[in-house]
């Protein structure tokens, strides 16, 4: 195993509403809308319902099934009938049966079932708590890089004004013979160059601005957010950043669900190597008459018990369980594979936070 470790999942303590740390009162009220309106996050509470329903499911294999199916009939036999009994007869049959039958969970085979289930709903809720993590910080990403636009627009809009007066500055010395027609021109193209950037930046906020409408849950025609540069330095991050912390991440949590879920499958497989036992009963009344069909001479019963065992399948069983197996093994490289990714995203994104710490503190 290496360095590697049992996991310890904690997406749990995901630290409730983490971007109020930023004390933006604007971004508070857009996060704040994300649980109620944004669609992709719908949709994943519906599937995470699903996978709870499904759940249930399976886990009612615990509990008998009880059923009934009441019938009543009138017939009449043909008087040409083979047999001498009951040519020409006709009758009425009222029955009132109940049935009972339950899968005994013999070598685990119910019980795998269920946690098979448990674990996949188990990750279905981790995949949601992914959608919701991953739409409220898309949402304070496209928020900020608004506002840096915002901050760019105006520090663009001020040079624009100072260019427009160099080159106010430079025709002036030339119209006396001061300044050469190149001089003009360069102040020129400068100008022009600047506010071709300032359209760039204006372009590009705008895509942001419909980003955070859908997030949102809004059409971007009819949402605006209000220009407001970004003059507020981000928090402060910690040095020493445990790697427990990355157990809170939900896709890890998910990815080790998901192996937990393959296993229980695998176990679930080796049980088709064993007998399948089945326990019956039936009961009820049937009578003749509705008036005589409660009564105790009408009552009927049946009890009885089932094993089957597969004798013969042409390798069917092995290559079901080879299947498991390797799935559960598939599911197992997925697992290192996110953790490994986790690891690089977050060092990767403390380097690009140190380097830039030092501009960020000159500004």
């Amino acid at each position: 195993m290496g360095d590697w470790k049992t996991a310890q999942p904690s997406d749990q303590n995901l630290g409730g509403n983490w971007w109020e740390i930023f004390q933006d009162p604007q971004l508070n009220a857009l996060e704040q809308q994300i649980n109620v309106s944004n669609q992709n996050l719908k949709a994943a509470v519906s599937q995470y319902q699903e996978a709870r329903a499904a759940l249930r499911y399976v886990r009612a294999d615990y509990y008998p099934t009880v059923s009934t199916d009441p019938t009543a009939t009138r017939e009449r036999y043909s008087s040409n009938r083979p047999a001498t009994v009951g040519r020409g007869l006709t009758f009425n049959d009222f029955v009132a049966p109940v049935n009972l039958s339950y899968e005994v969970n013999a070598w685990g085979r119910v019980s795998k079932n269920v946690e098979a289930y448990r674990d996949q709903a188990q990750a279905s809720a981790a995949d949601l708590a992914v959608v919701n993590l991953t739409m409220h910080s898309d949402l304070a990403v496209d928020y900020f890089a608004a506002r840096a636009l915002d901050a760019e627009e105006k520090l663009l809009r001020d040079t624009v004004g100072q260019y427009e007066q160099a080159l106010q500055l430079n025709e002036d010395r030339y119209q006396g013979g001061l300044a050469s027609d190149v001089d003009v021109e360069q102040a020129r193209t400068i100008l022009e160059t600047t506010r071709a950037q300032m359209i760039d930046v204006r372009v590009a906020r705008a895509q942001y601005e419909h980003a955070v409408a859908v997030l949102v849950g809004k059409p971007p025609a009819e949402f605006t957010l209000p220009p407001l540069p970004l003059t507020t330095p981000p928090p402060a991050i910690p040095v020493g950043v445990p790697s427990e912390l990355l157990e809170r991440r939900p896709d890890i949590t998910a990815a080790e669900r998901t192996v937990a879920s393959a296993n229980a499958e695998v176990g679930l497989a080796k049980t088709a190597y064993y007998p399948l036992v089945n326990i019956f009963a039936s009961g009820g009344f049937e009578s003749g008459s509705i008036t005589t069909l409660f009564q105790g001479p009408s009552a009927l019963w049946a009890v009885g018990a089932s094993v089957a065992q597969t004798i013969f399948d042409g390798g069917r069983r092995r290559a079901s369980n080879d299947q498991a197996k390797a799935a559960y093994d598939s599911t197992v490289a997925t697992y290192r594979q996110t953790v490994l990714t986790a690891f690089q995203q977050v060092e990767g994104n403390l380097t690009a936070h140190s380097m830039q710490a030092p501009f960020a503190t000159a500004a």
